[in-house]
């Protein structure tokens, strides 16, 4: 069963992807090193609500 979940940025708090995980094979939270137009830089950017 796939999800549909965001990505927030670290540094500004703003929700800039979405993507889906399979729930019941990753359980931890995902964290990937994104690019932030806001910031204008690459970010890490962790799963929100």
């Amino acid at each position: 069963m796939r999800v549909i979940v965001s990505l927030d940025c670290t540094e500004c708090k703003r929700k800039n992807y979405s993507t889906t995980k399979n729930k019941q094979k990753t359980t931890d939270k995902l964290e990937f090193k994104k690019y932030c137009k806001f910031c204008r830089k690459h970010t890490p950017h962790k799963e929100g609500k």
